[in-house]
């Protein structure tokens, strides 16, 4: 497989640690940020002390030119892209009676456009490729189509990736390009995490780790026939 990973929302948390890992498997890396770019400096220049060339990118990838951009930039200065893994989504926590034009513009072009922007543009890339893989986040229970109080515009879009996702698998199998979700539940790095521990049945939150982990089993050389599917790292919650 060629080791050429862009990982979008990179900076810091989940995307960071992505980012790292996959660095650390030989992986050379596009790290990808918004306003962070203090954080995806030092991101990349940590991953360069695995033996690999890492670079920091700057889009706003809500907008479509800017998501090409990046795209091209990246595969220019790692000389192509096998793997894209888009992380980048802001959470909204507020019923959906109450959620203002411009909120319900932002979630879903944070959680989903974006998605759908950078994956268009780096599908010539992945394609020339011979093997390639894109990994998409969503979010514990999002494949569940049921009501949701607080946060019903941030599950339509993850719900919106998992049906993207899917319809991409069976579209680029041909391709040789496997495209499958990762849905966390709640991290290490997540908010309230004392509070929303309490209502877990492993009584703990994810670790980064395990999240690598779900990654890296669709992006393994040996994953070539998985595609379409939804790994959840949500520690029985919600289930």
């Amino acid at each position: 497989m060629l080791k050429k990973a862009l990982v979008t929302g990179s900076a810091v948390g989940i995307g960071r640690a992505i980012a790292l890992d996959l660095a650390s498997k030989g992986f050379d890396i596009a790290f990808h940020y918004n306003k962070s770019a203090e954080a995806a400096n030092q991101g990349s220049q940590k991953a360069t002390t695995y033996g690999v060339k890492a670079i920091a990118l700057q889009a706003d990838i809500t907008k479509p030119e800017q998501a090409r951009h990046l795209v091209e930039n990246a595969a220019e200065k790692l000389g192509g892209l096998s793997v894209v893994v888009n992380n980048v989504g802001n959470y909204l926590g507020k019923p959906i009676s109450q959620v203002s034009i411009e909120e319900w513009h932002e979630v879903i072009n944070s959680n989903l456009n974006s998605n759908f922007y950078v994956t268009k543009a780096a599908l010539p890339y992945l394609k020339a490729a011979n093997g390639a893989r894109i990994v998409n986040f969503a979010c514990a229970n999002a494949q569940n189509v049921v009501a949701r109080r607080t946060n019903a515009a941030y599950i339509i879009a993850k719900t919106g990736i998992i049906i993207y996702t899917k319809s991409l698998a069976v579209e680029l199998i041909k391709d040789k390009i496997t495209v499958n979700v990762v849905s966390p539940g709640i991290a290490e790095n997540s908010l309230d995490l004392e509070k929303m521990i309490l209502k877990m049945p492993a009584k703990r939150s994810a670790t980064l780790a395990e999240i690598n982990h779900a990654v890296w089993f669709f992006i393994n050389p040996n994953s070539d026939y998985i595609t379409g599917q939804v790994l959840e790292v949500s520690g029985g919650w919600l289930l």
